[in-house]
């Protein structure tokens, strides 16, 4: 078991890292894909700097001091999240263990534009399988999405609801779906009411009826993982107490899912937070 898991890469949960191990304890930093800062091309106003510097030459700074320190860096997709301390992160290459968590992966993803999601959220569309999956017990769901998490997702769907439907919306997907989930790689224009279920209206114009969609674009973001173990979000963000505790005990967040000022300085000292607080 470690002692803190940091999901996320950036300045954020670098820092975290480095003030878990200084402080004596086991860091695990799970990463996935480009952090935003790697995309950052030049950067100069980061105390400290006598000249600017790619946001990749400064991440990459940050985490051989981490890893100095005896940070671990692992390289997988969180799909999911359980416990109530020990923590389980469900990962797609397996799972692990650890007695704090802290959420560090920057802001959430923008909900994909397809017109009714936003109007029908509580209504019959629903971000998080394991905290509605139950009222669906036997019904029809769909899940929007083509990679590991709508897998994740399709998955726990499979064993309550009576028939599972992984809608790609033109993307090819990108991970194995359970046994008896099927796929539809039809682009989705809209998703109206019908009734007391839902139904998917297509860019040519046919239509199917669901009894619920959940939706699972991309990877798992910040407010999703917060979902999953009942952390109160606001306006997209998670809020935290002085120290970066959430409303969970053990369970903590830095950097831009927290909302506020979007700044390598800000989510470095809320990472430092964090990680004192772990």
């Amino acid at each position: 078991m470690t002692d803190c898991i940091i999901i996320g890469q950036g300045p954020a949960g670098i820092s975290a890292a480095m003030y878990v191990c200084r402080a004596g304890f086991s860091a695990a930093v799970i990463r996935h894909g480009e952090s935003a800062l790697e995309k950052a091309h030049k950067i100069e106003n980061y105390y400290g700097l006598q000249k600017p510097v790619s946001g990749r030459e400064l991440l990459s700074i940050g985490e051989r001091q981490a890893a100095d320190f005896g940070a671990v860096f692992i390289e997988a997709e969180v799909t999911g999240l359980s416990g109530m301390g020990p923590f389980e992160v469900h990962t797609e290459n397996g799972e692990y263990i650890a007695k704090t968590l802290i959420i560090a992966t920057g802001k959430p993803h923008r909900k994909p534009p397809i017109g009714g999601l936003a109007e029908l959220e509580g209504r019959g569309v629903s971000y998080c399988a394991v905290c509605d999956g139950f009222f669906y017990k036997g019904k029809t769901v769909g899940v929007l999405g083509a990679g590991a998490y709508a897998a994740a997702e399709a998955s726990h769907l499979a064993g309550l609801c009576g028939v599972v439907i992984v809608y790609t919306n033109g993307e090819e997907p990108t991970a194995d779906f359970p046994d008896g989930v099927k796929t539809d790689r039809r682009e989705i224009s809209r998703v109206t009411e019908r009734g007391n279920a839902l139904s998917l209206v297509f860019k040519n114009n046919e239509q199917e009826k669901l009894d619920g969609l959940f939706v699972a674009v991309g990877t798992a973001s910040a407010v999703d993982f917060a979902a999953k173990l009942g952390i109160i979000t606001k306006d997209g963000s998670i809020p935290t107490g002085d120290d970066q505790m959430t409303n969970v005990r053990g369970v903590f967040a830095a950097g831009d899912c927290t909302g506020g000022l979007c700044q390598v300085a800000t989510a470095v000292g809320q990472g430092a937070a964090a990680g004192t607080g772990a």
